[in-house]
């Protein structure tokens, strides 16, 4: 690829947390954003207010262009994009489905952050998946946007380690930082005309990261204590892991894999001052953060002096 004259015209997607780094990242590093689309604003809370997206919030306090469609389909949508002139369309979890006559609309494409090493993980939960299923590693790519979901070709990527501890939350955030580097990188290259080809992704070795949903948060006794503790993470914060207990529906926000305690079958509490042990497939989940209905999150410790539980 030529030199290309900076700074570059960047069209921004966006809409939640996810995409505040890069689109910061794109603030600090020059260029010229022609504006900012991001969704509607929708309930959200107790109350059900009506809230702007953390996008939005970012992008009018930083004086940019926000433009808001409920859906990209229209003739007129288009035509007003393709006012924006803009180089470059980047789209960081922006939740609305981009039609295919606008990724070729820019001059450079349509760019999507996906948070993975793809072809592993393409999806709608990428993050949650990859813990859940015990990967060491993950990462995040810049990839070329294609009609269909996250089969694009890719440009680079970033990977770190998942570390033992490592919630969905933790995760998503050391993402987000990782996502705006690779940006930061690939829109260097753009502008020193160093920017490879993008790598065609083997759909062979593709995995895909279904949505989550609050069902398949209640834990299976009938599991192995390692397959439930990376549940534990992997809906930390939302679903968050869920069981029914001493006769109470308690939320598991954190976990560890103990020893087997000898004749503790899957399903089974046992308690004492200050732990909780619930036994599995194989060897046993150490409770550390919990939450009764209704309640707040505490540690074990805490939740044992406040409630009356019995186990085996």
């Amino acid at each position: 690829m030529s030199n290309i004259k900076a700074p570059l015209r960047i069209l921004f997607a966006g809409t939640p947390e996810f995409s505040l780094p890069p689109l910061q990242g794109l603030l600090e590093g020059g260029h010229e954003i022609v504006a900012v689309l991001t969704q509607p604003e929708r309930p959200a809370g107790r109350g059900k207010k009506l809230q702007a997206s953390p996008v939005k919030k970012l992008a009018l306090s930083n004086q940019l262009n926000v433009l808001q469609p409920e859906t990209l389909r229209s003739a007129d949508w288009h035509a007003e994009l393709a006012r924006l002139q803009a180089d470059l369309m980047i789209v960081v979890a922006y939740g609305l489905m981009i039609p295919a006559e606008l990724l070729n609309m820019p001059y450079l494409g349509c760019w999507n952050i996906h948070a993975s090493l793809l072809p592993r993980w393409r999806g709608a939960a990428p993050i949650h998946r990859a813990i859940e299923a015990g990967d060491e590693r993950t990462g995040v790519c810049i990839m070329k946007m294609e009609a269909t979901l996250d089969t694009g070709p890719v440009y680079h990527c970033l990977s770190t380690a998942i570390e033992p501890a490592d919630t969905a939350g933790m995760l998503h955030d050391r993402l987000a930082g990782l996502g705006a580097q690779a940006l930061r990188d690939c829109l260097d290259m753009v502008v020193k005309g160093s920017l490879p080809s993008p790598v065609v992704q083997d759909d062979g070795a593709a995995v895909y990261a279904r949505k989550l949903s609050k069902a398949e948060a209640e834990l299976d006794w009938k599991q192995p204590a390692e397959v439930l503790q990376r549940q534990v993470r992997a809906f930390n914060p939302w679903p968050v892991a869920w069981c029914e207990l001493a006769g109470q529906r308690l939320r598991i926000w954190q976990a560890e894999v103990a020893e087997n305690r000898p004749g503790l079958q899957p399903g089974q509490l046992w308690v004492d001052g200050s732990e909780m042990l619930i036994g599995t497939a194989e060897k046993v989940l150490r409770v550390v953060e919990i939450q009764r209905a209704g309640g707040k999150r505490m540690a074990v410790k805490e939740f044992l002096q406040a409630q009356q539980i019995k186990g085996v």
